[in-house]
């Protein structure tokens, strides 16, 4: 036997709503509950219940609302304004700032290449294998003072390259 889920739909959906918001669910939670039901109901096989489809939906709408009840105990979702949700920082930096620090970073590593070796290879080591200027120092075979010399002489060639952008 086929039900003819329309002429439910608009001889119950009202009423089912109405019983899930008296068991505590918002407006929003009883009316997709309320479509939930009715799709279950498309795709279920009622067995006893055939001559009643009214109690069949109530008891589908039932366990919805009860699995929904589970659902926000076992993860509770905090519900803010539209307002404060619009509010909301997104992290990650815009396309512009994207492609701009691209743009710079390219530029970065042309001006590093440009570098003698042994300039360059102070300001790695310094920046980006996070050693000291001593122990750079003593890698590259050169006093302390000669080292740092050699990393602000990348500093400022860096620098000078950037203001091209």
């Amino acid at each position: 036997m086929a039900w003819d889920i329309h002429n439910l739909f608009r001889r119950h959906a009202r009423e089912l709503a109405g019983s899930l918001r008296r068991r505590g669910l918002s407006e929003e939670t009883a009316a997709d509950l309320t479509q939930d039901t009715f799709v279950r109901l498309m795709g279920a096989n009622p067995k006893g219940n055939q001559n009643n489809p009214r109690a069949y939906l109530f008891k589908i709408s039932r366990n919805l609302a009860i699995d929904y009840h589970r659902r926000e105990q076992a993860a509770p979702v905090d519900h803010i304004p539209d307002a404060e949700f619009t509010a909301i920082a997104d992290p990650r930096p815009s396309a512009e700032a994207a492609l701009y620090d691209k743009q710079r970073l390219a530029l970065s590593d042309a001006a590093l290449a440009e570098l003698p070796e042994r300039t360059r290879r102070a300001f790695e080591l310094y920046r980006l294998e996070d050693l000291t200027i001593a122990e750079v120092a003593e890698k590259i075979g050169l006093s302390t003072t000669r080292t740092w010399a050699l990393i602000r002489d990348a500093y400022r060639h860096v620098r000078i390259r950037l203001q091209d952008l």
